[in-house]
Protein backbone atom coordinates (compact mmCIF):
# COMPACT_ATOMS: atom_id res chain seq x y z
CA UNK A 1 0.00 0.00 0.00
CA UNK A 2 0.99 3.45 -0.78
CA UNK A 3 1.53 5.53 2.56
CA UNK A 4 -0.81 8.19 0.89
CA UNK A 5 -3.46 5.12 0.56
CA UNK A 6 -4.50 5.84 4.20
CA UNK A 7 -5.77 9.44 3.99
CA UNK A 8 -8.01 8.30 1.18
CA UNK A 9 -11.18 7.22 1.99
CA UNK A 10 -12.63 4.64 0.07
CA UNK A 11 -16.62 4.54 0.42
CA UNK A 12 -18.29 1.65 -1.08
CA UNK A 13 -21.80 1.67 -3.35
CA UNK A 14 -21.69 5.71 -4.06
CA UNK A 15 -22.61 6.96 -6.14
CA UNK A 16 -24.30 3.97 -6.85
CA UNK A 17 -23.99 0.56 -6.22
CA UNK A 18 -20.65 -1.56 -7.44
CA UNK A 19 -18.29 1.67 -7.43
CA UNK A 20 -15.71 2.19 -4.96
CA UNK A 21 -15.72 6.48 -4.39
CA UNK A 22 -11.89 7.53 -3.65
CA UNK A 23 -12.58 10.39 -1.26
CA UNK A 24 -9.88 12.77 -1.70
CA UNK A 25 -11.39 15.03 1.28
CA UNK A 26 -10.14 12.92 3.84
CA UNK A 27 -6.69 14.10 2.75
CA UNK A 28 -7.45 17.85 2.62
CA UNK A 29 -9.20 17.30 6.58
CA UNK A 30 -6.03 15.15 8.09
CA UNK A 31 -2.43 18.00 8.18
CA UNK A 32 -0.08 15.32 7.64
CA UNK A 33 -2.08 13.75 5.13
CA UNK A 34 -2.36 17.01 2.94
CA UNK A 35 1.47 18.26 3.43
CA UNK A 36 1.95 14.76 2.48
CA UNK A 37 -0.24 15.12 -1.03
CA UNK A 38 1.57 18.25 -1.52
CA UNK A 39 4.96 17.47 -1.02
CA UNK A 40 4.47 14.21 -3.15
CA UNK A 41 2.72 16.34 -6.08
CA UNK A 42 5.86 18.64 -5.77
CA UNK A 43 8.53 15.69 -5.80
CA UNK A 44 7.12 14.81 -9.57
CA UNK A 45 7.91 18.53 -10.22
CA UNK A 46 12.05 18.42 -9.63
CA UNK A 47 13.65 19.02 -12.70
CA UNK A 48 10.64 20.23 -14.89
CA UNK A 49 11.24 23.48 -16.50
CA UNK A 50 7.89 25.42 -16.14
CA UNK A 51 6.39 29.12 -16.09
CA UNK A 52 2.89 28.51 -14.56
CA UNK A 53 0.49 26.03 -12.46
CA UNK A 54 -2.76 25.71 -14.00
CA UNK A 55 -5.28 23.97 -12.39
CA UNK A 56 -9.18 22.45 -13.04
CA UNK A 57 -11.74 23.80 -10.76
CA UNK A 58 -12.47 22.79 -8.14
CA UNK A 59 -10.32 20.43 -6.99
CA UNK A 60 -7.08 20.60 -8.85
CA UNK A 61 -7.23 24.07 -7.40
CA UNK A 62 -7.02 22.64 -3.91
CA UNK A 63 -3.94 20.86 -4.95
CA UNK A 64 -2.49 23.62 -7.28
CA UNK A 65 -2.71 26.49 -5.28
CA UNK A 66 -0.11 25.21 -2.61
CA UNK A 67 2.27 23.77 -5.11
CA UNK A 68 2.26 27.16 -7.56
CA UNK A 69 2.95 29.13 -3.86
CA UNK A 70 5.87 26.89 -2.33
CA UNK A 71 7.41 27.11 -5.95
CA UNK A 72 6.78 30.82 -6.46
CA UNK A 73 4.75 30.43 -9.73
CA UNK A 74 1.56 32.17 -10.68
CA UNK A 75 -1.61 29.85 -10.82
CA UNK A 76 -4.02 29.87 -13.98
CA UNK A 77 -7.93 28.67 -12.78
CA UNK A 78 -9.32 26.74 -15.17
CA UNK A 79 -13.00 27.26 -14.33
CA UNK A 80 -16.28 26.16 -15.53
CA UNK A 81 -18.12 27.79 -18.48
CA UNK A 82 -19.82 31.54 -16.96
CA UNK A 83 -17.89 32.23 -13.79
CA UNK A 84 -14.85 34.19 -15.19
CA UNK A 85 -14.97 37.91 -16.05
CA UNK A 86 -12.59 38.49 -18.80
CA UNK A 87 -12.00 37.69 -22.21
CA UNK A 88 -12.12 33.76 -21.97
CA UNK A 89 -10.82 31.34 -24.01
CA UNK A 90 -13.25 27.82 -24.33
CA UNK A 91 -13.32 24.27 -24.84
CA UNK A 92 -15.99 21.66 -24.29
CA UNK A 93 -15.54 17.84 -23.51
CA UNK A 94 -18.31 15.00 -23.16
CA UNK A 95 -19.33 13.68 -19.61
CA UNK A 96 -21.30 10.02 -19.50
CA UNK A 97 -24.56 11.91 -19.77
CA UNK A 98 -24.11 15.61 -21.65
CA UNK A 99 -20.88 17.49 -21.72
CA UNK A 100 -19.75 20.64 -19.59
CA UNK A 101 -17.56 23.73 -21.08
CA UNK A 102 -14.59 24.86 -18.98
CA UNK A 103 -12.90 28.40 -19.81
CA UNK A 104 -9.70 30.21 -18.69
CA UNK A 105 -8.78 34.03 -19.24
CA UNK A 106 -7.03 34.42 -22.77
CA UNK A 107 -4.32 37.14 -21.01
CA UNK A 108 -3.27 34.41 -18.20
CA UNK A 109 -1.73 32.39 -21.01
CA UNK A 110 1.03 33.57 -23.22
CA UNK A 111 2.08 31.89 -26.39
CA UNK A 112 4.99 29.65 -25.00
CA UNK A 113 4.10 29.39 -21.46
CA UNK A 114 5.43 25.95 -19.94
CA UNK A 115 2.57 24.90 -17.94
CA UNK A 116 1.98 21.91 -15.26
CA UNK A 117 -1.92 20.96 -15.44
CA UNK A 118 -3.39 19.63 -12.01
CA UNK A 119 -6.44 18.45 -11.21
CA UNK A 120 -6.94 15.61 -7.90
CA UNK A 121 -7.28 12.44 -10.20
CA UNK A 122 -7.33 11.36 -13.69
CA UNK A 123 -10.99 9.34 -14.41
CA UNK A 124 -11.74 8.85 -17.78
CA UNK A 125 -9.16 11.60 -18.83
CA UNK A 126 -11.65 14.19 -20.41
CA UNK A 127 -11.66 16.70 -18.67
CA UNK A 128 -8.07 16.73 -18.37
CA UNK A 129 -7.87 16.40 -22.08
CA UNK A 130 -10.11 19.32 -22.29
CA UNK A 131 -8.29 21.48 -20.48
CA UNK A 132 -4.99 20.79 -22.28
CA UNK A 133 -6.05 21.47 -25.60
CA UNK A 134 -7.62 24.60 -24.40
CA UNK A 135 -4.23 25.79 -22.90
CA UNK A 136 -2.64 24.90 -26.00
CA UNK A 137 -5.03 26.54 -28.41
CA UNK A 138 -3.80 29.81 -27.04
CA UNK A 139 -0.22 28.32 -27.73
CA UNK A 140 1.08 27.20 -24.35
CA UNK A 141 2.85 23.72 -23.94
CA UNK A 142 1.64 21.90 -21.42
CA UNK A 143 4.56 19.81 -20.21
CA UNK A 144 2.90 17.61 -17.32
CA UNK A 145 -0.09 16.58 -15.83
CA UNK A 146 -0.21 15.66 -12.38
CA UNK A 147 -2.88 14.52 -10.22
CA UNK A 148 -3.15 12.82 -6.30
CA UNK A 149 -4.78 9.72 -7.96
CA UNK A 150 -5.49 7.80 -11.12
CA UNK A 151 -8.72 5.48 -11.66
CA UNK A 152 -6.10 2.80 -13.80
CA UNK A 153 -9.69 0.65 -14.73
CA UNK A 154 -11.45 4.00 -16.79
CA UNK A 155 -8.53 4.06 -19.37
CA UNK A 156 -7.83 8.02 -18.85
CA UNK A 157 -4.10 7.94 -19.64
CA UNK A 158 -5.13 6.72 -23.12
CA UNK A 159 -6.56 10.31 -23.42
CA UNK A 160 -3.56 11.41 -22.57
CA UNK A 161 -1.07 9.57 -24.15
CA UNK A 162 0.88 12.42 -25.66
CA UNK A 163 1.46 14.14 -22.58
CA UNK A 164 4.54 13.51 -19.48
CA UNK A 165 2.07 12.17 -16.78
CA UNK A 166 2.25 11.62 -13.31
CA UNK A 167 0.33 10.45 -9.75
CA UNK A 168 1.00 9.80 -6.31
CA UNK A 169 -1.53 7.03 -5.73
CA UNK A 170 -3.04 4.79 -8.81
CA UNK A 171 -5.75 2.44 -7.94
CA UNK A 172 -6.52 -0.60 -10.21
CA UNK A 173 -10.20 -0.60 -10.81
CA UNK A 174 -12.97 2.14 -11.19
Amino acid sequence: MNEMEKYIKSIPDFPKPGIIFRDVTSVLNDPVGLKMAIDKMSAFLDGVEFDAIAGIESRGFLFGMPIAYNLGKPFIPIRKKGKLPRDTASASYSLEYGSATIEVHKEDVKPSTRIVLIDDLIATGGSLEAAAHLLESLKADVVKILCLLELKGLNGRQKLKDYSVDTVVAYEGK
